[in-house]
């Protein structure tokens, strides 16, 4: 069987990385060792939700997105902002020019995601009407939390909703409107500005779909001194009429904005990865079965804490809110037409979302049985103090690490002491030890004659 190729948004620069183990305990799957002074990123466990490069004092964690120059590549440009985009800016600034001083980066057009957003509202209050759906039901939103579900949770998969992202819809609408125009799909280049990698990740390696609308993404810090330079040249009677968002899809941006344009009583939103870790293992032990809908963000406050942010998001969120306040609730989108294109699946994926099983010890299960086994037996022996020092996150992950071949218990500073005892305690007794062909040597000790074996008085 062919290895699928894993795509990663977050990368390591070996230079700046010092090994402080910082990044190997805050990573939510587990995914980040430290070998030989050096960070390692397990890609088959990364998710590409960038706690380890919130967390990398050294800034030896990165992401990748595409350089402005690709724009090249393409005869017709269209940019989608996030929601959480105009978050980023002052208040006073109208949507419409802001969308304008980003279309003056280098793009032939502009759709907002924000606007999609409220499509996908639409869709997905519609499919919370269904009766058979598993609950609680699970957005899809956040690309993070889908692959965290993938690898931690498989078996919250079916609570996933399956209605692709505002993103892919947006997407899809402007690739459809561009080729409307007269351009071939080749000749089209649609760009996500992103507040996170895992947005990127979900562009080069989509979960649901075998093939984005999408062709890459710029981060919002990566154009932000652009568009802030073109406000500035923009005049006021020179602004194209752009935005077609209201506060509904704005919402979107922060945590909780989903779950209010939707409008459920019986829902939860809960944001930070590791809150929705600990939310999933509620789910997942059934405890959560009377809710409805939960809204996952892995980032603090929802887009407006993505890694690839410039603003506080503290502050975005307050900024994100009033522009919501201010554009009002009513949607400029034809809700019948909304309606019969998810009736025709436009806005469902098209593929089932499939587990990860990247914490299985063996495919056979047999074998996985007497790893787990083994395991669980290194494990009691360890100290159990999940100091990190010896280069994975905890000692169940070093016990797993050894069970697979990839660490020693030596590894393990307390178990590597202990040795070196036992080493050093070894050494002196054989430093007392002669070979038996050496026989009794004299040795003046009260004028007699010892045996350098017994110790014992010869005469």
């Amino acid at each position: 069987m062919k290895m699928e190729q894993i795509y990663h948004s977050v990368t390591l620069d070996r230079d700046k990385c010092r090994g402080c183990t910082n990044c190997i305990k805050n990573c939510p799957t587990e995914a980040i060792r430290v070998r030989d002074g050096k960070a390692v990123i397990l890609e088959t466990k990364c998710i590409d939700c960038g706690e380890c490069i919130r967390i990398c004092p050294q800034h030896a964690k990165t992401a990748t997105t595409d350089s402005l120059k690709i724009l090249q590549n393409y005869k017709f440009n269209i940019a989608i902002p996030a929601p959480s985009f105009c978050g980023q800016f002052k208040e006073d600034i109208d949507v419409n020019k802001l969308l304008n001083a980003l279309k003056a980066v280098g793009f032939n057009e502009v759709y907002e995601v924000a606007e999609a957003a409220e499509r996908v509202t639409i869709a997905t209050r519609e499919y919370l009407k269904k009766k058979d759906r598993k609950k609680p039901s699970i957005s899809s939103s956040c690309p993070a939390i889908i692959r965290l579900i993938q690898i931690r949770f498989p078996e919250l998969i079916d609570n996933i909703i399956p209605v692709k992202s505002p993103m892919e819809v947006t997407g899809r609408i402007a690739r459809e409107k561009a080729i409307s125009l007269g351009y071939r799909d080749e000749d089209i280049g649609i760009f996500f500005i992103t507040p996170c990698p895992a947005k990127v990740t979900s562009i080069k390696q989509p979960v649901g779909s075998e093939k984005s609308h999408v062709n890459g993404a710029f981060s919002i810090a990566q154009v932000y001194g652009e568009v802030l330079k073109n406000l500035n040249s923009i005049k006021d009677g020179e602004v194209e009429a752009i935005q077609r968002s209201s506060g509904v899809g704005i919402s979107w941006g922060r945590a909780g904005g989903e779950n209010q344009a939707i409008g459920r009583n019986n829902h939860l939103s809960v944001d930070g990865i590791h809150n929705v870790i600990d939310v999933l293992e509620e789910v997942e032990m059934g405890k959560l079965n009377n809710v409805d809908y939960i809204e996952c963000q892995a980032c603090i406050g929802g887009c407006i804490g993505g890694v690839l942010t410039v603003e506080n998001h503290f502050i975005a969120r307050v900024k994100l809110r009033r522009l919501a306040e201010k554009y009002g609730e009513e949607s400029k989108l034809d809700e019948k037409e909304v309606l019969d294109d998810y009736k025709q699946g436009k806005y469902f994926m098209e593929e089932k979302i499939q587990p990860k099983p990247v914490l299985q010890l063996d495919d056979n299960l047999g074998q996985a049985i007497k790893k787990m086994e083994l395991m669980e037996d290194i494990l009691k022996n360890l100290p159990g103090l999940d100091c990190g020092a010896c280069g994975s996150p905890n000692c169940r992950a070093l016990a797993e690490d050894i069970v697979r071949g990839y660490a020693s218990e030596l590894d393990c500073i307390f178990k590597l002491r202990k040795r070196v005892k036992e080493l050093a305690e070894e050494m002196v007794a054989l430093s007392k030890k002669v070979p038996p062909a050496m026989g009794i040597e004299d040795t003046e000790e009260g004028g007699k004659l010892i045996d350098t074996e017994t110790g014992t008085d010869s005469g």
